[in-house]
């Protein structure tokens, strides 16, 4: 899948919301900030830590292995530090509440999925 393609998050093979990649160092850095609120999720490959220092919102982090199995997830207000997972190699991000919605818990699996390809 090519970086500006349109790209879907799925949890064990089930498509569940859009999400945005942060690959490159200067959009890892961005994530978030400033923003009032996010539709679908956003990526951060790679990660094993996050922070919601100057945030507007609290949000659902999952940090995954290597492989895209959710390691461990957590809700962190605005202004707190997450800690690094040890084997995380990627942090999906998302307001606060939409992993119980989507199902998305330790254990999981988890794909990005080209758009067309999940409609």
């Amino acid at each position: 899948m090519g970086r500006n393609a349109a790209a879907v998050l799925a949890c064990d093979g089930r498509p569940v919301t859009p999400v945005a990649i942060a690959a490159s160092a200067p959009s890892r850095l961005r994530g978030l900030l400033g923003r009032r609120g996010l539709t679908g999720a956003l990526l951060l490959v790679p990660a094993r830590s996050v922070h919601t220092l100057g945030m507007r919102f609290p949000i659902d982090v999952a940090y995954l292995d290597a492989d895209g199995t959710v390691l461990a997830t957590e809700t962190l207000a605005p202004n707190r530090v997450g800690r690094p997972v040890r084997r995380a190699r990627q942090v999906i991000e998302a307001e606060a509440g939409s992993f119980e919605r989507w199902g998305l818990a330790p254990g999981v699996r988890v794909d990005i999925v080209d758009a067309e390809a999940a409609a």
